[in-house]
């Protein structure tokens, strides 16, 4: 599987940027790419009426794109079931150059760290007489042969027999007593008539058939082994399961999640070297070594409809931009290596997608060209705005051919279900398409409302000009506007900050009041935007 690219458009999704991130998604999935459409924030009412309409389920949210763990190569699977033996734990450990492994339950919930220190330290300074584990790990550990498995599970205490005398003591042993013996003993009768847990023949002898129809009815288990004697009794404590032996508990565990800024304060607290991987729910993912953070893999994306990282997703500078497909102004976003850029003149995102099917030979479905064509008579106001290009009146009539959708009456039945005086709050209203703009050290903030009943937004001029005055204060914003944008009476009405009236003055006229309408004034792009520039330049 490719890495996944995410195509968005800017924080404050359009239907143009929705409808241009999921086609272009589809696009890009066409052509062998593994690619995902997302939104910055929630969807406004028109792009969900086109989205209901087609019963397509809204892009999920993206939060950020800031490198966290789960970007990092680290060492994903790197763990072992609490049951495995102590010796499979020491070779997946010494296989991998660790020197410590994760140890997970039967659900891969994270349990502890198991660590070659604590091996040594159990073999050194513990009792190693005793034995917890399954039948199956003992014959891995001693490459054993299975002769007789009565019991899954073994416990018991290891007893090394190396006397070779015909004198039996009843007490040496019983039925958990787990005994060593090269088969040449006499005491192979009396230890399984004493009916003990585990019978281990070594250096590679056999037993007898009388004996093991005996350890049959006596219930014991019984293995042989090639190994000798002594490498037996060196290896079998090996066996043991690994949360016999003591590993520790309590320690510092990472969530895949957290972003790398916080595991470095993280690790500077701490002074670890490595690092559990968990999930939200305890699930361990792998282990994590200091040494993995130079080796990690940026997310990437694709932007549509925008090209400022103001306007993009929280964290922008820490991805990989792939490419940008876009019908704005140069902004001020830079990258390190070429990518794909694709702006054009044109009125609609969509209409620069429509073309890059048509390139790529991709065929246009009903489902898509809806898409496209709702985005296209989004932006360009149904081809009234002064952004709309011939080539946008060329794709619209196109898509009106694809989709048999008469255009006129889908626009207003887009433009109804988004009308929001008729719905919203002043703040949702103000936010609803919403831009902040850099323009000679000054900070610029540019609401735009497509409505049929401005009249309803109008009779809270007052309200609205102190909310919008409270926010440049909030957040620093030195002009702040709202166009509210009637495209049947083709033109806008304006209200903005009480200490912007002198540039607004410049703008779009000496007398321009709060609320006064500008005829044919419709596109922020083309004519709030660019007066704006030039006053305040």
């Amino acid at each position: 599987m490719k890495d996944k690219i995410y195509i968005f458009g800017h924080k404050n999704p359009d239907t143009d940027s929705v409808c241009a991130s999921l086609t272009l998604s589809y696009l890009y999935n066409e052509l062998g790419y593994n690619t995902e459409a997302r939104i910055l924030s929630h969807i406004n009412e028109e792009t969900k009426f086109v989205l209901n309409k087609l019963k397509i389920k809204t892009p999920e949210l993206l939060s950020d794109v800031k490198l966290d763990i789960g970007d990092i190569n680290y060492h994903r699977g790197f763990m072992i079931n609490h049951k495995e033996s102590v010796y499979n734990a020491f070779k997946i450990m010494n296989d991998n150059n660790m020197s410590s492994i994760p140890i997970v339950n039967d659900d891969n919930k994270f349990l502890g760290v198991f660590a070659m220190k604590d091996i040594a330290k159990k073999q050194i300074l513990d009792n190693n007489e005793l034995l917890e584990t399954s039948y199956s790990n003992v014959l891995e550990v001693l490459k054993g042969k299975e002769i007789l498995k009565i019991d899954n599970e073994i416990k018991g205490e290891i007893i090394n027999i190396s006397v070779k005398s015909n004198a039996f003591n009843n007490e040496l042993f019983n039925n958990n007593s787990i005994l060593i013996l090269s088969g040449k003993e006499n005491l192979v009768e009396e230890a399984i008539k004493q009916k003990i847990e585990l019978l281990i023949i070594t250096n590679g002898n056999h037993i007898k058939e009388d004996y093991i129809k005996l350890a049959k009815a006596n219930k014991v288990n019984i293995i042989e082994t090639k190994l000798s004697t002594y490498e037996t009794i060196l290896k079998i404590g090996f066996a043991n399961y690994t949360d016999k032996y003591q590993y520790t508990s309590n320690i510092v565990c990472v969530n895949e999640t957290m972003e790398l800024s916080d595991l470095n304060d993280e690790i500077n607290k701490s002074k670890h070297s490595y690092y559990p991987v968990i999930n939200n729910k305890k699930i361990c993912l792998g282990l994590l070594k200091v040494s993995d953070l130079s080796d990690k893999t940026k997310k990437k994306v694709i932007l549509v409809d925008h090209n400022e990282i103001n306007q993009s997703v929280y964290g922008l500078e820490e991805a990989e931009i792939i490419g940008i497909i876009d019908h704005h102004k140069l902004g001020n976003l830079g990258t390190n290596t070429p990518i794909n850029f694709r702006n054009m003149t044109v009125g609609s995102t969509c209409t620069i997608i429509y073309h890059l099917y048509k390139e790529n030979k991709v065929k246009i479905t009903k489902e898509i060209g809806t898409l496209l064509l709702a985005g296209l008579v989004s932006d360009t106001l149904l081809l009234k705005s002064p952004t709309t290009t011939k080539d946008d009146e060329k794709v619209l009539d196109d898509l009106v051919k694809i989709t048999g959708i008469n255009a006129k009456k889908f626009a207003i039945e887009m433009f109804k279900a988004s009308d929001a005086a008729n719905s919203k709050s002043l703040k949702e209203i103000v936010y609803t398409d919403f831009k902040v703009f850099n323009i000679d050290k000054k900070t610029v903030a540019v609401s735009q409302i497509t409505t049929l009943n401005a009249k309803a937004i109008l009779k809270q001029k007052s309200s609205y000009i102190r909310f919008l005055n409270k926010e440049c204060t909030n957040k620093g914003y030195d002009l702040m506007l709202l166009a509210i944008t009637d495209i049947f009476q083709n033109g806008s009405y304006l209200l903005f900050n009480t200490n912007s009236h002198d540039i607004i003055k410049k703008s779009f006229g000496d007398n321009i009041e709060q609320g006064d309408f500008i005829k044919n004034v419709i596109s922020r792009k083309k004519q709030i935007l660019p007066p704006l520039m030039n006053s305040i330049h």
